[in-house]
């Protein structure tokens, strides 16, 4: 069966037959990532750059399956902000071709001598970068995900078993089709990059007990996926948890600054894992600064929930509970909470946050280095707003996720996050005394 049959495939399945089709899959990703370990760099670039054509020529079926995918959303009440994560229009489709290009003109991760060395007995040392070997990818609703994680698996060499949203399942069918096109006009296996192709459930779980086909999972979405993504997986995992990001000002902070990044951090596209969800701000200047932020932020139509000095401030503020400081909203609502200078800030990041991504605006460069150093994040920012945690932004192409774990990978992880090493040793017939 050929990716590009999957349209048609049932989207129920018996447990039996699912088991059968999951084990299916895990054989020919296994095979298809032994002959990419093989490939050249440019046969790689060469099947990116035309799975980048094979996206804008399929552009009008890309845009006819979301608009299945948006149809089934409506008549299920989605969110707005959800929506907004799934729905596609031909600027974003055209951002997939891009973003596929851009990972296309990526050094390749795969072959990097990553260390060499020469011991006193002449054996000569190097440490290289490998590929992965089979990524499992599960993922929400958001279709641009499976052209990435497609697009950077094949990029590091690797294979990719990927399990959309059930809301993206006809987009993400569309998008896989045209990476199996590029890949067979480079003459590597179209099966680099196959789609699960049932929307039930069970299929999670046989996924994470394929230990025998898939050597990484990475989970991308919700606090519940990735806790039972950690719980039952037989296979390792790099986990992108929930963006419960802040952005603090600083009692240096530049006024400016701190308006203009705020409702960036915020608003710019409130339904993404970068976006701001608590705004903290320096007691001593909280009189000054806030009515200014929360007036941008309610025209905007953002939602404001604060704690008692807020609310005193601008008595227009919803009262926050306790549960706000830990919510990833994904929506136009942002918690808001004054706090005793930086001291306060960094308490409260490291208690209630997810260990993603926070920033802070300030002109005070000794406050800065201490916020960078203290903030336990795997993203942390100085004068710059929360949206720029992504791995585009980072040149890294794309990206499949933020790992928000302490081991490596943390941050973005882009293709040559989904490389391993070996180490390769050259010897003159050396023998060990």
């Amino acid at each position: 069966m050929t990716t590009d049959t999957l349209p048609h495939s049932p989207t129920s399945l018996s447990e039996p037959d699912l088991a059968a089709e999951m084990s299916g899959i895990g054989r020919r990703a296994r095979e298809a990532a032994a002959a990419l370990a093989l490939a050249s760099a440019d046969a790689k670039t060469a099947a990116l750059a035309a799975a980048a054509a094979a996206v804008r020529v399929r552009s009008p079926q890309i845009l006819a399956a979301n608009a299945r995918d948006l149809a089934e959303a409506d008549r299920q009440g989605i969110s707005a902000a959800l929506r907004d994560r799934l729905a596609l229009d031909a600027g974003r489709v055209e951002a997939i071709a891009r973003g596929l290009e851009a990972i296309a003109a990526l050094p390749d991760p795969a072959g990097r001598i990553l260390a060499a060395w020469a011991q006193p007995n002449g054996l000569a040392i190097q440490r290289i970068a490998v590929p992965l070997g089979v990524i499992g990818i599960i993922y929400e609703s958001r279709p641009n995900v499976t052209a990435d994680a497609g697009g950077l698996a094949l990029k590091a060499g690797n294979a990719a078993i990927l399990r959309g949203g059930s809301e993206s399942y006809h987009s993400s069918h569309a998008l896989v089709a045209a990476l199996s096109d590029g890949l067979r006009s480079a003459g590597l296996p179209g099966t680099a990059v196959q789609l699960v192709p049932t929307r039930e459930r069970a299929a999670v779980g046989l996924m994470l007990a394929m230990d025998e086909h898939i050597d990484v999972i990475v989970p991308r979405g919700g606090r519940s996926l990735i806790e039972r993504v950690q719980r039952e997986s037989r296979i390792p995992v790099i986990a992108h948890l929930e963006g419960i990001c802040h952005t603090y000002i600083d009692a240096a902070a530049d006024p400016a600054k701190a308006r203009a990044i705020t409702l960036n951090a915020k608003m710019r596209r409130v339904s993404i894992c970068g976006a701001t969800e608590t705004l903290l701000v320096d007691r001593q200047v909280a009189d000054d600064h806030l009515p200014a932020i929360l007036a941008d932020l309610r025209a905007k139509g953002c939602e404001l929930r604060g704690d008692v000095e807020t609310r005193a401030i601008d008595p227009a503020v919803l009262a926050a509970t306790e549960e706000d400081w830990r919510t990833e909203y994904l929506d136009a609502i942002l918690s808001v909470r004054v706090v005793d200078g930086v001291d306060g800030a960094i308490a409260h990041i490291n208690h209630y946050g997810s260990h993603h991504t926070d920033a802070i605006v300030t002109e005070d460069q000794r406050t800065a280095e201490r916020f960078l150093r203290e903030v336990d994040s795997a993203i942390v920012l100085v004068n710059a707003s929360t949206q720029f945690a992504d791995g585009g932004e980072f040149g890294m192409g794309a990206e499949i996720g933020i790992s928000t774990q302490r081991l490596p990978p943390r941050g973005p992880v882009g293709a040559e996050q989904l490389t391993t090493y070996k180490y390769v040793v050259r010897g003159s017939g050396q023998v060990r005394p």
